[in-house]
């Protein structure tokens, strides 16, 4: 390696440290590769293909020393907290529903045991069909 490339290792170490401890002097202080990089003052580039092994190391580190949650992951909870009341609401509308075909099924029941007694007593010329002979 030489001296150009060690001295742009060291510069992405310090502007690490300094964004992680909220110290950005030459970038917007985010938690991004474009602002380690603005911060060591590097090409963003340079910092993804040169010093990928960097660049992996700061967001171990991001996800490590920082208590904050990725936007990604926050997006991800919020809809699977949807979810999942929509699964419980419509849980309990399917619970409903079977009760009310429980209930719908009985009064069938009844009102077409009541209707075939009450037929055969207040009508006498109506018969009964019978089922068809085999």
């Amino acid at each position: 390696m030489n001296q150009q490339h060690l001295d742009e290792r060291s510069r992405i170490r310090e502007a690490m440290d300094r964004l992680l401890a909220g110290q950005a002097t030459a970038s917007n202080g985010s938690l991004t590769v474009v602002a380690l990089a603005a911060e060591a003052g590097v090409h963003r580039m340079a910092l993804m293909k040169r010093h990928s092994d960097l660049k992996n190391a700061f967001y171990d580190r991001v996800r490590n020393e920082t208590p904050q949650t990725p936007e990604t992951e926050k997006r991800l909870r919020e809809t699977v907290a949807k979810l999942k009341t929509t699964i419980s609401n419509q849980n309990a509308e399917l619970q409903e529903l079977r009760q009310l075909v429980t209930q719908l099924t009985l009064a069938q029941a009844v009102l077409t045991t009541d209707q075939g007694t009450t037929a055969r007593s207040s009508h006498s010329n109506v018969v009964p069909l019978r089922p068809p002979i085999t």
